[in-house]
């Protein structure tokens, strides 16, 4: 077997696992499939990692001695936006939801074959890499909604002056939501540009993005239900 080489170009996963078994076993299966790794085994080796490295995508552990993948995730969220894909032993739907809730892009139950990881993985940042595309010909730069302006071409959210850090699923959100121009998008349409389909889902990652742009999220101006349908977000004309 041809062994694959890892460029200083390929993209860089951090796998944060309490168990040696999976991390030796997800290091080896990542690098021999052209990723370059890094690895922390609890949430104070992985904020040191992040301190110092900047990582593509990052493979977390939700139960781990200390503190748990779910508090070091909604650190990480505070200052960065980078994919988080969870692991979990607890395949509970409110499991996935609060994990979800953190800001993680995606979540994956043990025991997984890794293959399926891989794939998991590979959506995530070929969904981070897509080119902008806007879903309406001759549509805008950029849209406005009360205080904020979004840039499709680089994903970009602002408030005034102030840049909103989003994670890579709110961003794919919102150039869904901000190219249908001020109309009705299914809830099927938000599903199929993500990883997971389950309404409940979609309603935790709607309710995610109405905390950044909403003055009270419970009474939504800008990002709008439409009962039966979807949502839609109210543009500026």
């Amino acid at each position: 077997m041809r062994k694959t080489v890892v460029t200083d170009e390929a993209p860089h996963i951090l796998i944060v696992d309490d168990d040696d078994r999976i991390r030796t076993l997800l290091y080896r299966f990542l690098s021999e499939n052209g990723y370059r790794v890094s690895t922390a085994d609890n949430a104070r080796e992985a904020r040191a990692r992040l301190e110092g490295l900047l990582f593509d995508l990052i493979v977390l552990d939700v139960m781990m001695p200390g503190e748990s993948g779910l508090s070091l995730a909604q650190w990480i969220r505070a200052g960065s936006a980078v994919p988080i894909l969870m692991l979990t032993a607890r395949a509970e739907i409110d499991d996935r939801l609060a994990g979800l809730q953190t800001g993680a892009d995606d979540y994956l139950t043990k025991p997984f074959d890794p293959r399926e990881l891989l794939l998991r993985i590979s959506s995530i940042l070929r969904r981070a890499a897509l080119p902008p595309t806007n879903p309406r010909e001759n549509a805008p730069e950029t849209v406005r909604f009360g205080p904020f302006q979004f840039h499709f071409a680089r994903g970009e959210l602002r408030q005034e002056e102030e840049h909103l850090r989003i994670t890579e699923r709110e961003r794919e959100m919102l150039r869904v939501l901000a190219g249908a121009l001020g109309e009705t998008v299914p809830r099927e349409a938000l599903a199929e540009n993500g990883s997971a389909s389950n309404e409940r889902t979609i309603d935790v990652q709607i309710n995610r993005l109405r905390r950044k742009i909403e003055p009270d999220p419970g009474n939504p101006v800008f990002l709008q239900t439409v009962r039966g349908i979807g949502y839609r977000l109210v543009i500026d004309r």
